[in-house]
């Protein structure tokens, strides 16, 4: 299958690849540099003046979107939020107006999202039938992201809503800035502990977006999320385990917010989300419990 990818090169995106690699598929990834073939990948150039990837991606059968500035790339700034937002709508209606112009359209559109769409909230537990949205910068953006993707079903395209819990990888992701105080041994629980983190293993994100364009019946809203979250206190405390380190000094939520700002939501404020669209599909889970996560990528 000929599969393309934007944002091919980012954490997401290169577990992805190589593991459609590993299936024998052939992969082309968007790339603001010059069009080139590279380590079994064809990479097109996109988003600079005068390109016209289309023009490569005939054929394509199936398209993922993970294209935008990283939320952990800066504290959000005025500016940083706006290329946090206008990153996201530009690669996404990019993408349609792509879709429009290929004279064979892909099957499917998985399109990157996030669970942040939801409220936090320490007692409410989501799934995807959830309609109560989050008003604040990450659950209006999310909700914009989504609205443009689903453009590509009036051409006739499955989309597909891959809504990310907080992904854990060994060297990318949010777990390498969480494991550096116990690092340090002066590792403990962030803010009240009680908020919620629905955390997820990078290599079943990879393998719930492959599952998911190979998966007609997945459309829509789908959470990538492994289906046992955590409060925060607990996932402290289970990386003091594996790391044979005192879990004992506490960061209180008025440092948090002082040192990263409004950015400070993404550990302080949290929702419980299940993956109930995969689950129902028989999806399974290669590390559905954090203890097994996190030795696996200690």
């Amino acid at each position: 299958m000929k599969i393309a990818i934007a944002g091919g090169t980012g954490f997401v995106g290169k577990a992805l690849t190589k593991l459609l690699q590993q299936h024998g598929h052939e992969i082309f990834i968007l790339s603001r540099s010059t069009s080139k073939y590279e380590n079994g990948v064809q990479y097109v150039q996109w988003l600079s003046e005068g390109t016209r990837p289309e023009k490569e991606l005939e054929g394509i059968e199936a398209f993922v979107n993970l294209a935008g500035v990283s939320l952990n790339a800066g504290r959000w700034t005025k500016k940083q939020k706006k290329a946090i937002y206008t990153s996201r709508m530009d690669a996404t209606l990019e993408i349609v107006r792509i879709l429009e112009q290929l004279t064979t359209t892909p099957k499917v559109l998985v399109n990157a999202s996030a669970v942040g769409i939801y409220p936090p909230s320490t007692t409410t537990i989501y799934d995807e039938n959830t309609s109560n949205y989050a008003t604040d910068f990450l659950g209006w953006t999310v909700h914009d992201w989504e609205r443009h993707a689903k453009r590509a079903e009036k051409l006739g395209v499955r989309v597909a809503l891959a809504r990310f819990g907080v992904i854990l990888g060994r060297d990318n992701g949010a777990l390498p800035s969480m494991l550096l105080p116990y690092k340090l041994h002066i590792g403990g629980t962030i803010g009240s502990g009680e908020q919620w983190l629905s955390w997820v293993h990078i290599e079943d994100v990879a393998r719930a977006i492959y599952f998911a364009i190979s998966n007609p019946a997945i459309r829509g809203p789908f959470n990538v999320t492994a289906p046992h979250a955590t409060r925060m206190k607990e996932f402290g405390q289970t990386i003091a385990f594996v790391m044979g380190r005192r879990h004992w000094l506490p960061v209180p939520s008025i440092a948090m917010r002082l040192a990263l700002g409004e950015q400070s939501m993404l550990v302080l404020e949290g929702q419980h989300v299940l993956p109930t669209v995969l689950q129902a599909q028989n999806f399974e889970f290669k590390f559905p419990q954090l203890k097994e996560a996190l030795e696996n990528l200690l």
